[in-house]
């Protein structure tokens, strides 16, 4: 099948490309995101592939539909920039890579917490200047502190099995509780504030939706412990930043690790080195000594881009077949 894959770079063109060769559809790729101002480049293809932070509305949806697109095959598990309720009007399909090394992103979840609770950011550039003084780097031990991870699928599962490892009592919020997942993890669910309120490190990875919206919020900040550290890794939306950048001023927030953010896009997965950052809550965040931002990153591993490509074009052979797609996304 002829397959447009758009919001490309170097590392999404190797991992497909590597992939095909096992399954024989013709990739293009393109730069741009896919949205109403690029959806015209999907004319002659079978399917389309976006990114994160591509954005298929009903209107992008329905001329797609127009094209002759039946499948939207994304690389991402997240799919809350596109209508599902729309596409499923149009007779478009959605796939998902519902789980791509969830270890990849658990990983640098605590890549983040590490790091800000050793300040080794601070140190590190210290070294650099030839500056080996010890002040003010001091941090606290993970040991015997509280881990709260909102949400508790893979990725949560994951980052908890991590977190106990450093000898972390567990606690988790989740919508949808597995008592034998929570047995077999080690960690012990509660309500949202019992979590908010005991956690010393707060771990975001719920998906985005209109229930989790800014579920660290002004109101959420104000219940958790003086000091906390808060990681997000899963969905820039879940934090209100506005809230966080007070709480990180007045000290409610002890530290922040942010490899999402909610206006990332535009900005993230691009170098605008050379031009003034134009998003100003963006530019207030990076001035915080105790705020860790990446891009993006947590997935960006081999393994992980290795089977992204896998699961993507599975999706697509499935499609092309006509077969069950067992990574669909039905609305409910």
């Amino acid at each position: 099948m002829r397959i447009a894959v758009f919001d490309t770079h170097p590392y999404d063109e190797q991992a497909l490309t590597a992939a095909n060769a096992g399954f024989g559809h013709e990739l293009v790729f393109f730069e741009e995101r896919l949205h109403d101002k690029t959806v015209e480049l999907a004319k002659g293809f079978d399917v389309v592939c976006p990114f994160v932070n591509c954005r298929l509305p009903a209107e992008v949806l329905h001329r797609l539909a127009e094209l002759g697109v039946g499948l939207v095959a994304l690389r991402a598990a997240g799919f809350n920039g596109i209508d599902i309720v729309a596409a499923q009007r149009e007779g478009i399909k959605v796939a998902r890579v519902p789980a791509y090394s969830p270890e990849a992103v658990a990983e640098h979840t605590f890549a983040l917490i590490l790091t800000l609770v050793r300040k080794t950011h601070r140190a590190y550039n210290r070294v650099r200047e030839q500056n080996f003084s010890l002040d003010g780097l001091e941090g606290f031990t993970l040991h015997g502190k509280t881990f709260g991870s909102l949400g508790a699928g893979r990725i949560g599962q994951c980052s908890m099995r991590i977190a106990k490892g450093l000898g972390m009592k567990l606690l988790a919020y989740d919508p949808y509780e597995n008592p034998k997942i929570a047995e077999e993890v080690g960690f012990q669910y509660a309500p949202l504030n019992d979590v908010l309120a005991q956690a010393d490190v707060i771990s975001l990875h719920l998906p985005l939706t209109d229930q989790s919206h800014h579920i660290i919020s002004r109101e959420s900040l104000a219940r958790t412990k003086r000091g906390v550290v808060i990681a997000n890794t899963s969905r820039g939306g879940l934090i209100d930043t506005v809230a966080l950048i007070d709480a990180l001023k007045s000290g409610q927030v002890g530290g922040v690790g942010l490899d999402v953010y909610e206006m990332e896009e535009g900005v993230f997965f691009h170098d605008l080195s050379d031009r003034p950052l134009q998003d100003d809550l963006l530019a207030r965040l990076m001035i915080f000594p105790n705020a860790l931002i990446t891009s993006h990153q947590g997935f960006l591993t081999r393994e992980a881009l290795h089977a992204i490509a896998q699961t993507t074009l599975g999706n697509v052979t499935a499609f092309e077949r006509k077969e069950p797609l067992a990574n669909e996304v039905i609305s409910a």
